[in-house]
């Protein structure tokens, strides 16, 4: 497949468009340090149902980093920019972590074009402003790489990483080689960016997932989200980490199913 890139607020961001073009948009965003290759497998066991779109965040992967100051309304503008540039007018969206902020701040600012909302280990609000200050002055001091161990230990469950040492590092190369620029950005946008005020004016079915293992966003934080979204329903996927779409493609492509079929998406 060739690359895809599109022309995006100032910058060039990577995107990867496949599956049935008469399917209903599923689109996938990306957590911190990661690319759009995480989500593959789910990519390949839905295709055939959905026109599906991946993208690298700005900073990411192939996407470039551009000028303007990160924040979480300029990842979602960004989001926003490439669906009108694919002319898709309404989506049903799939974010990670970050990718899920982003994934309700779309919804805030286009809320027409948002017909549903599946949250993978992600919230309203993640994490505090004196941690992510502390990750941003370590990586500032000692790059990435200095903190690629301890990110695994919080993105992925012991039993992978005990069971698949070589993805363990493969994923752990994904990380570190991320620019400096991109990640410490999209840190700042994280260390800012608030939606509880929002969550509880999302109005379309919304499906939040976590991972029983994930450090990072720990199943009560993901729950207490579900709780502020009207209606939200959550699935707990047991002994796994951050990142269900590489330790669990199966699982979370099966809660993906049955929920777009159940609200009418598909």
């Amino acid at each position: 497949m060739s690359l895809q890139v599109a022309p995006i607020n100032g910058t060039h961001i990577h995107y990867s468009q496949s599956g049935s073009k008469k399917g209903p948009a599923l689109v996938f965003a990306n957590s911190l340090g990661t690319d759009l290759r995480i989500w593959d497998d789910v990519v390949s066991a839905l295709s055939s149902r959905f026109n599906i779109v991946t993208y690298d965040k700005r900073g990411h992967g192939l996407s470039g980093i551009g000028d303007a100051p990160f924040d979480v309304s300029l990842h979602a503008n960004d989001l926003i920019g490439l669906l009108d540039f694919l002319g898709l007018n309404e989506v049903i969206l799939c974010g990670l972590s970050v990718g899920g902020l982003i994934a309700q701040k779309v919804t805030e600012l286009v809320p027409g074009r948002v017909r549903g909302l599946i949250l993978c280990d992600t919230a309203a609000k993640l994490g505090d402003y004196e941690g992510w200050n502390t990750r941003i002055e370590a990586i500032k001091a000692d790059g990435i790489a200095s903190m690629g161990d301890a990110i695994m230990e919080r993105w992925l469950s012991p039993t992978f990483r005990a069971e698949r040492p070589l993805e363990t590092a493969m994923y752990r190369d994904m990380l570190v080689r991320t620019t400096a620029e991109g990640y410490i950005g999209t840190c700042i946008a994280l260390r800012d960016g608030d939606l509880r005020d929002v969550a509880g004016k999302i109005a379309v079915p919304t499906l939040c997932i976590c991972g029983s293992e994930d450090l990072a966003t720990p199943p009560d934080v993901v729950r207490e989200t579900a709780s502020m979204i009207p209606n939200a329903e959550f699935e707990l996927i047991d002994g796994v980490g951050h990142l269900p779409c590489i330790e669990a493609p199966e699982l979370l492509t099966r809660l993906i199913d049955r929920f777009t079929k159940e609200k009418n998406l598909v």
